[in-house]
């Protein structure tokens, strides 16, 4: 934090920085110190000039100058704010609360000032519902509800009255034998911190913790924004950096418990039924999603392999050819002996004597012509009128 300044303003965001600190920044006087978190306890029984802040009566009636006077919200600055019996709190306090919790700034214009500074804080409130409920616009502020119920198991409620009674007869031994489990509960929240810009959160997380928000009924999307925001915490929290259901069931569990729609004899088991099957069903929608991706994954691969397929049979079958005529074409370069085959008796082949005349000569066969051309063979006595004598 800034060193001196009241309102404890971040020196590493200048737009957080109230008008003292811009001044010492510009004229480089800004020092920075290290203090643990605050945590402010605000009564019911407070009123409004000491929740926003008055007119400083003191320092006007000393040196006649008006000066602003801080109230709660700016000691509870980038701090923990802590409410008890929030739902007993005035409404005019609770308007400035949501002013406050909605803007990050408190403005006050009263009594001739007109002021304004940095109130960003963690909101944390208990109340017991059997004396009233809490107004509905203050209940969305509250990212997070724990029911807190009575322990039922004997064991466990002896356990707890022994550590009472330690407490009692010894707090600083009592303190120190579980110093050990505080800090290493320290050290994973520190872990956590660190880790929480590497988580990432999935598209099918996503829409899973939106369609929770749907299923139960829940107004407004405040719900799915915290809800994203608390997996990805606990995921970080669990030493990991991706989200998983359980992170966002968990999440569920936190958030929605004050923010849904609440029905005459509704229990606990019943909104956790409908959470369970809302979670069931996203299940069966990414099964049959993860089913319509595969089966058009392998249509697609299928179709590649068809087109690649279409696409080498030509210049495979050019390859084949070309292939073939080199095997049968013989190599210059080298003779080939054959061994030689056993012997056979050639048949003589005789054409057929074709007893038709012919016009023109024979060729390989014998035949009848009236011509006067062709190779002697024999005489015959003719049918016909007889035109010369052949020698």
């Amino acid at each position: 934090m800034v060193e001196g300044c009241k309102f404890r303003c971040n020196p590493d965001n200048r737009n957080e920085l109230c008008e003292e600190c811009l001044d010492n920044l510009k004229a480089g006087n800004l020092r920075v110190s290290r203090v643990k978190m605050r945590v402010v306890d605000l009564p019911v029984s407070a009123t409004e000039d000491r929740v926003v802040g008055t007119l400083d009566i003191e320092h006007a009636i000393k040196k006649g100058e008006k000066r602003f006077e801080p109230g709660v919200l700016a000691m509870a600055h980038r701090g923990i704010l802590y409410v008890d019996e929030i739902n007993l709190l005035d409404d005019h306090l609770v308007d400035v609360l949501l002013d406050s919790a909605a803007m990050g700034v408190n403005t006050i214009e009263r009594e001739g000032i007109s002021y304004s500074h940095p109130a960003n804080f963690v909101l944390v409130g208990t109340m017991n519902p059997e004396e009233g409920e809490l107004r509905p616009q203050l209940l969305d502020r509250f990212g997070l509800c724990v029911d807190v119920k009575g322990i039922s198991d004997v064991s466990r409620r002896v356990e707890l009255i022994k550590y009472r009674l330690s407490y009692e007869a010894n707090p600083e031994t009592f303190v120190a034998n579980w110093q050990a489990a505080e800090t290493e509960l320290c050290g994973q929240i520190l872990n956590a911190k660190q880790l929480l810009p590497e988580v990432r959160i999935s598209d099918s997380m996503l829409e899973l913790i939106s369609q929770i928000c749907v299923d139960l009924g829940v107004d407004g999307h405040r719900a799915d924004i915290t809800m994203m925001k608390t997996s990805i915490t606990l995921a970080a929290f669990n030493g990991r950096t991706d989200v998983f259901e359980e992170d966002v069931k968990e999440a569920a569990e936190l958030v929605l418990s004050h923010r849904m729609r609440r029905k005459p004899f509704d229990s606990h088991s019943d909104k956790q039924d409908k959470l369970d099957e809302s979670i069931e069903n996203h299940r069966e929608k990414q099964k049959e999603k993860e089913k319509e991706k595969n089966k058009h994954e392998q249509q697609k691969k299928e179709h590649e392999e068809d087109k690649e397929k279409q696409h080498k049979r030509p210049e495979e079958q050019k390859s084949e050819r070309s292939q073939n005529q080199t095997d049968e074409r013989p190599d210059s370069s080298s003779e080939t002996i054959f061994a030689t085959g056993e012997s056979y008796q050639i048949k003589q082949l005789t054409p057929e004597f074709l007893r038709a005349d012919r016009k023109g000569s024979g060729r390989r066969s014998k035949t009848f012509t009236s011509s006067k051309q062709g190779r002697y063979i024999k005489s015959t006595i003719p049918h016909e009128k007889n035109l010369g004598s052949g020698f």
